[in-house]
């Protein structure tokens, strides 16, 4: 198929979004830098457009020397100028597809809601709420049980793979409302001023630097993801509820005894809970990163409180005010009598101002009253601050009681019920944060504590932050801060250093309260995770610990252990690492159930598909059975934040879907099913697993395989981006040790070169295995097709694989001077590519998701304009004294080097 061909497919309102966006860019350019600026972006777009129309061979590359030539005969500064061109483009075009993802969300949601309730029959929506709840299969019982114990957490991560400055994401935000105001525009004059903004709003974005001037640092870290708090999470959450409690109406006749609350007489009572929990890394997580130290930690948990005392005391102001139910109408019960009573007594010249503008009202009264006390909170003020976020949920319930014995159920359990979830979801905290450090660093402290004399610093920051744990949770309440993560765990040792250094951290009163999560992401501490979780039962800490569930309350034994993917997928390869952490995960759920443990598994998944990224819900019908069992914990990194969590739509239909797999992964038969299929389909995985970590360690066990990488990717200047606080390295290791190379770099540099090889290296010679066998094409596709697990495994592979690019890896392959390694790596790419294909029956890469298959066809021209600029700045910088790199050009090159980083990032829509 065409390009043209490809674009006229496309649908026609985002056709429109992307052109209008595109003439606008144009205009700003022409505007700003001169019309030649303008032709040379031109000159470059077309000349990438051609040489895509062109077959592989050598009038191909000719094609490519010739763009290679163009871009090389511009001065450096006309470089950086086209290179800002084309990511400012990319911006502009993924704001074009997230506003079509919005209205085919929305259109779907609208067909579903037709089908569903109209005379046609039907059904909901695919991977929803309700299709989950339709395809449960159980007794309602049953479905009540698991969303009285159904627990969703997804957990913020601050790391270097969102390559945009706050300030750009900001105007992106405003396109993206304004984008919006174009399909409810219909006046001429609206349309010309939704034109005449957005051009402003591009000609900020263009003058402003789209690198930072200087690094991030863990707190500006932390007021970015916080931006998602205000914007999307808060009102996000009771959104989210009324969804979930709206697909389980249909069981609502079906109540269990005592479900429905005293007073409502069957009234309109939420049958969901708030089964919604945020976490957060940033600001707390220290593993190899030296800026989070223990204030950096206080001030983390001090502008989480901010921001959800602000969020509450908002909300319950706006439905104080709103509930204006005069007391003849609907009598306050007694208790709430009562507090009005104490109130007044406590605090008389407070109440008797609300009360005189609310005169009879005894709700409107008592929730600004509320409101308040929130203020008072958020400031500090202690004769009317709350003690914790538990006295004001009993404030509201009274209020909620009250109106419930008044028969106003419909108030009861309206915007006050939202209100309710939004206080149970996020407390006084918005999201707990998380310490992690490394067990190197506490068995370090512990030595140095045995030996006396001084401590070094970094055992000192050690001691720091449990003291600063304690701190937050004595002023934002235990929740806030009671989670420690311990990287690379290898015994139960390194669960009970922590508990060891609580102690020695706080020798004046109680240690905090802590519970120690084992994070396993090696293939051997995953083959030995039960072993070490044998023996933190042992540890009297989480003995004690055990007994308790979140909050304090009795919730039999609880226990959670954290499973890395990304180093477990570098160390291993994508097939190896899937299998081993899918067997982890099945000893683990055995080994709980064998021990009457309720264990909840934490995903540290990535963003990237080279790191246990793709598609969350799919991910999650595809875990090893039992591993569910009504609880998800995973972590959010990167710019999958704000992809996800970015817009109010898009945000809901993920949480949906996450939610949605959650409920159909824990129901009744779930468990024997996936079984069933892995006992299948586990030998043809295996064969596959063999060959394909044998050609992985092939290449990355090779000799100069690190310094090579570093050559023909921008790896070793990635951390000069000041996209994140954190080095990319944990020891501050060179180039030669990439056993020292975190695993988000090492994603974000192969994505640059256009090969995502951790996506996909090795599944081409595992697939070839299979295939050399009687029936082994007819094997894998039945396995394909059957186990979830390699669907997804396959799948992932495949997006990798669509947003690769040979020709223009080969010319990065080619900066390394390893004609060795180079071949190895293109074999087997052509031998995946030709394989997948065949196993999947695909015509092309994504032919069974057409839209996003033509979008990526699509921008590939433009991408390539992209790598060409980077390949110049890299051949610049990776040349011999002497030369252009020295003729004090070096800081231009790197600056155009990392311009056009940022730009393939966005072109691409993943990093790391």
């Amino acid at each position: 198929m065409s390009r043209e061909a490809d674009r006229q497919q496309l649908p026609a309102l985002m056709r429109r979004d992307v052109r209008l966006l595109g003439d606008l860019l144009g205009e700003v350019i022409r505007e700003v830098g001169g019309q030649e600026l303008l032709d040379d972006v031109e000159r470059l777009r077309r000349a990438v457009i051609a040489a895509r129309d062109r077959p592989p061979g050598d009038a191909a590359d000719q094609a490519g020397d010739e763009i290679a030539a163009l871009v090389a005969g511009w001065p450096l500064n006309r470089a950086e100028l086209v290179a800002k061109a084309f990511t400012i483009y990319f911006h502009l075009t993924n704001l074009a597809e997230e506003r079509h993802r919005v209205r085919t969300l929305r259109g779907q949601a609208d067909l579903a809601q037709e089908k569903w309730g109209g005379e046609e029959g039907g059904g909901p929506r695919r991977e929803s709420l309700a299709a989950a709840v339709a395809q449960f299969g159980a007794e309602p019982g049953q479905l009540y049980d698991l969303l009285a114990r159904l627990r969703v957490q997804p957990v913020l991560t601050a790391h270097p793979t969102e390559a945009r400055r706050r300030a750009v994401a900001a105007a992106l935000r405003r396109m993206a409302a304004l984008i919006a105001e174009l399909d409810s525009a219909r006046l001429p004059a609206e349309l010309v001023e939704v034109r005449r903004r957005l051009r402003e709003e591009i000609g900020l974005l263009w003058l402003t630097s789209p690198l930072r001037v200087k690094p991030i640092g863990p707190v500006d870290e932390v007021r970015t993801v916080m931006a998602v708090f205000d914007d999307t999470l808060f009102s996000l959450a009771p959104a989210f509820y009324r969804a979930l409690d709206q697909a389980c109406s249909a069981i609502r006749g079906s109540d269990p005894p005592g479900s429905v609350r005293p007073g409502t007489s069957g009234g309109p009572a939420p049958i969901v809970t708030a089964c919604l929990r945020f976490g957060s890394w940033v600001g707390a997580d220290r593993d190899g990163n030296p800026t989070v130290t223990a204030q950096v930690t206080r001030d983390a948990a001090a502008i989480h409180a901010e921001h959800a005392l602000r969020g509450l005391e908002n909300a319950t102001t706006r439905i104080g005010r709103a509930l204006t139910i005069h007391a003849g109408s609907a009598p306050p019960a007694a208790d709430l009598t009562l507090a009005l009573e104490a109130a007044e007594t406590d605090h008389p010249e407070l109440l008797a101002g609300i009360a005189a503008r609310s005169p009879e009202e005894p709700y409107r009264t008592f929730l600004l009253f509320l409101a308040e006390r929130l203020r008072a909170t958020r400031l500090r003020q202690a004769d009317l601050a709350y003690p914790d976020c538990a006295a004001y949920l009993a404030d509201l319930r009274l209020v909620q009681d009250s109106l419930i014995a008044a028969g106003a159920s419909r108030q009861a359990f309206g915007e006050l019920q939202n209100l309710i979830w939004q206080a149970e979801t996020f407390g006084f905290h918005a999201a707990s944060l998380e310490v992690r450090q490394h067990s190197a660093v506490h068995e370090r402290a512990l030595r140095e504590i045995d030996a006396g004399g001084e401590l070094s610093a970094q055992s000192s920051e050690v001691l720091a932050t449990l003291r600063a744990v304690g701190w937050i949770q004595g002023r934002f309440g235990v929740d806030a801060c009671r989670r420690y993560v311990v990287s690379f765990t290898r015994s139960a040792a390194d669960v009970a250093a922590v508990y060891e250094l609580a102690r020695h951290a706080v020798r004046s009163g109680p240690p905090p309260v802590l519970d120690v999560v084992p994070l396993f992401e090696s293939g051997e501490d995953l083959r030995n995770a039960t072993r070490v979780l044998d023996g933190m039962l042992e540890l009297e800490p989480v003995a004690a610990r055990m007994g308790q569930s979140e909050g304090g309350r009795g919730g039999g034994r609880e226990l959670e252990v954290m499973l890395g993917y990304s180093d477990s997928a570098k160390e291993l390869g994508p097939v190896s690492a899937t299998l081993a952490l899918y067997d982890a995960q099945e000893r683990l759920a055995s080994w709980a159930a064998a021990r009457d443990v309720r264990l909840t598994l934490f995903h540290g998944r990535g963003g990237a598909l080279g790191r246990g990224g793709g598609p969350a819900g799919r991910a999650v019908l595809a875990q090893a059975p039992g591993s569910v069992d009504g609880r998800l914990k995973v972590t959010e990194q990167g710019e999958v934040i704000f992809a996800r969590y970015g817009n109010p739509v898009i945000a809901q239909r993920h949480l949906e879907q996450v939610t949605s797999a959650v409920l159909l992964a824990s129901a009744p038969g779930a468990a024997a099913s996936s079984r069933a299929q892995a006992q299948r389909f586990r030998p043809v995985a295996d064969r596959m697993a063999v060959a394909a970590l044998h050609r992985y360690r092939e290449l990355v066990e090779a000799g100069g395989f690190a310094e090579w990488l570093a050559r023909i990717s921008p790896l070793e200047e990635l951390s000069r981006m000041r996209i994140g606080s954190r080095p990319a390295r944990r020891g501050g290791g060179s180039a030669t040790h990439l056993t020292e190379l975190r695993a988000i770099p090492w994603v974000f540099a192969w994505s640059q070169t256009r090969l995502n090889l951790p996506g996909w290296y090795g599944l081409g010679s595992g697939l070839a295995a299979v295939l050399a066998g009687p029936e082994g094409l007819a094997e894998v596709r039945q396995a394909y097709q059957g186990w979830p697990l390699l669907t997804v495994l396959f799948e992932n592979a495949e997006m990798s694989l669509a947003k690769t690019d040979r020709r223009m890896a080969a010319r990065h392959l080619a900066l390394g001077g390893r004609d060795d390694l180079t071949a190895q790596v293109l074999a087997e790419y052509d031998l995946t590519r030709r394989l997948l294909l065949e196993v999947t029956r695909h015509e092309r890469l994504l032919a069974n998701r057409p839209v996003l298959s033509r979008a990526v066809t699509l921008r590939d021209p433009y991408v390539d304009a992209l790598s060409y600029l980077q390949l110049r700045a890299l051949a610049g910088l990776r040349t011999e004294p002497g030369s252009e790199a020295d003729a004090g050009q070096r800081d231009q090159l790197e600056r155009l080097l990392l311009l056009s980083v940022n730009g393939v990032a966005a072109g691409l829509q993943n990093t790391g």
